[in-house]
Parts: C-alpha cells; structure tokens; sequence
C-alpha cells in the first residue's frame, strides 16, 4: 500500500489531510513538529510526504533542503501563498505547492498526479478475467487483448486500483481528466458504458444513484 507522510501542526487540518488520503485507499501518518519529521522522513519508508511550510522545530523549507533522502516526493501545503515562496519550494525540489485553504478534492487528485508521474503505483493489475500493464498500455480479457482509448484506460485503472470504493464524478474527472477540467459529466458515464460493453462489467461497476460508481470486488 502507498504510504503518505503528512507534516501539519494544525490539529484539525491534519485530520482532513489524514481522512483525505484515506478515501484515496493510501495509508496516511502525520506528523506535527519539523523537526521529528526531518528525522522520520530521513528513516524513510514513505512514497509521497505532504509538507506544511510554518512548522516548530523546522520549518519545511528548511526540511526539504536539509534531507539526504530525496527520493520521496514532496508536496507543500501552507498558508503561504505569495509566488516567492512557491517559487522557492519549486525550486528546492517540490513537486507540487498548493495553498491553504483547499478543497480536499483536488487534494487527492493532485496527490493521484504525483505518485503516477513518479511511478510509485504498480505496473501490472489483475482483475477476475481482465489483466492490466501499465507500462505497455495493455489490456486483456480471458486472455484476449481488447483496445481501449487512453482515457478508459486510465479510469479502468482507477477502479482497479480502488475496488470496493464509491467514487463520485467529480474525483474521478480530476484524477482521470485533471482538478481544472472544465467538461461535462457525462464524459463519465460514456467511458462507463464502453468499459462495461468491452469487458463484461455491467454486473461489477455498478452505479451509485447522485454519487457516481463503484467497482466491486471480483471473484479470483
């Protein structure tokens, strides 16, 4: 399971970030003090750390630019939002900066964003009869390869990747088409009709009334 580490001394805050990050199916562990996180974060251990600026002990600035394990990456979320200050995380290797406070929504995508462009997700899903990769950007169905367009490629992945897990719309069309997507709805249900007609998923990715979809557990 991927592990995010959460550096937030607001209390309150850090419970949204942790709730956040566990409807995205990732196992969170927050952290309230600079400097204990400078330590945890060198330990290792963890696929992605969200990183408050404003911190006792050490700010996370100063974390960032202080640590020998830079192999996790890191995205600040802080109260400061003057384009100097994102600049300079930027710059110190962030790969993402978003300001507070935030729609934890676009939180989870942005956080889905990072760990697919770093890789940090698996390169191969099975899923009853239907085999996924990643890497080639193939898909199988009793052992019989069926095209997908890279946008129902991308959702069937999702789903994979969070069976069991009642997904709206909305966080769909942000992780799949991106938090700034400005497009209709429907593109959703679309991609849902044609996964279901190409792979057999009437019966597995069933519909939520108001919400959205959920893809259920298959038989192995």
């Amino acid at each position: 399971m991927v592990r995010i580490l959460i550096v937030e001394d607001d209390p309150n805050i850090a419970k949204l970030m942790e709730a956040t990050v566990a409807i995205g199916g990732y196992e969170g562990a927050v952290c309230s003090n600079g400097t204990e996180a400078f330590e945890e974060i060198e330990r290792g251990g963890y696929d992605l750390i969200l990183l408050d600026v404003m911190l006792p002990g050490m700010s996370g600035f100063d974390i960032i630019q202080k640590r020998t394990n830079t192999d996790t990456p890191v995205m600040f979320i802080t109260a400061k939002q003057e384009l100097t200050d994102k600049v300079r995380g930027l710059r110190l290797g962030a790969e993402d900066y978003i300001v507070k406070p935030f729609e934890a929504m676009e939180l989870l995508a942005r956080i889905e964003v990072i760990l697919r462009r770093v890789k940090r997700t698996e390169n191969a899903y099975h899923y009853g009869n239907i085999s996924v990769n990643v890497e080639e950007h193939t898909c199988k169905c009793g052992g019989k390869e069926v095209y997908l367009t890279p946008k129902e490629f991308e959702v069937l992945v999702f789903f994979i990747q969070h069976k069991d897990v009642a997904i709206s719309r909305d966080r769909l069309l942000a992780a799949v088409w991106g938090f700034e997507y400005e497009g209709e709805s429907r593109t959703i249900d679309i991609h849902i009709q044609q996964l279901r007609k190409k792979l057999g998923l009437k019966e597995k990715l069933v519909t939520i009334p108001k919400l959205g979809y959920r893809l259920e557990s298959a038989k192995e």
